[in-house]
């Protein structure tokens, strides 16, 4: 196993990398992340707001975030905004770039790492892509070779199985037809992280 197949809790932290990717667009407060997210549907983050809030909190004794002055608009309280520092940008970057690699269940991670994938440049996402194929290509292979070695077993009790592997399939030729796109230009690519600025709230 590679160090792409084994994700810490850290890489799992959804909140965290939402916090960072919203931040590589500039200043923001955390209301207007939380705002940002439930407005643009970012369903795989949970526990709003108050996920957001905490994981502010950690980047921030990380050093991946720090504050950028506080703000006050009529009839509001006043609220601290943070910025992403240069150790921030590069764990946003190793953070996408792991979960876009690395096939995983939870399917949470994968929209997460697709959601934010303009964080990168448009190779190192063709990198990070093409490393999860190659891993889901060995799953497969581990799969279908269980299956064979499973001679005289009861369908019912392989259906399972079955299901993952023409999943896994599918998920193949999907993230295939994206690199496709993406080598031909035919996806255009930012030259940097295509998210909206900061709401005016």
């Amino acid at each position: 196993m590679t160090a792409r197949d084994q994700l810490q809790r850290a890489d799992r932290d959804l909140p965290a990398l939402a916090v960072l990717a919203l931040l590589s667009q500039g200043p923001r407060h955390t209301y207007d992340m939380h705002r940002f997210m439930v407005d643009t549907r970012k369903d795989f983050v949970g526990g709003l707001p108050r996920s957001l809030y905490h994981a502010v909190g950690k980047l921030e004794k990380a050093g991946l975030v720090a504050e950028a002055g506080t703000e006050q608009s009529a009839g509001r309280p006043e609220r601290v905004r943070y910025a992403i520092t240069d150790a921030g940008r590069a764990e946003l970057r190793r953070r996408v770039s792991l979960l876009l690699a690395t096939p995983e269940p939870d399917a949470t991670l994968a929209y997460a790492a697709l959601s934010f994938m303009g964080a990168l440049g448009r190779d190192e996402a063709v990198a990070a892509l093409r490393a999860r194929v190659a891993a889901i290509e060995l799953k497969l292979a581990r799969i279908a070779g269980d299956l064979a070695e499973a001679e005289g077993v009861p369908r019912i009790l392989l259906v399972e199985a079955e299901f993952e592997l023409a999943r896994l399939a599918a998920e193949r030729d999907w993230v295939n037809s994206l690199l496709g796109e993406l080598e031909s230009g035919g996806l255009a690519w930012p030259g940097h992280a295509d998210l909206p600025p900061p709401l005016d709230r």
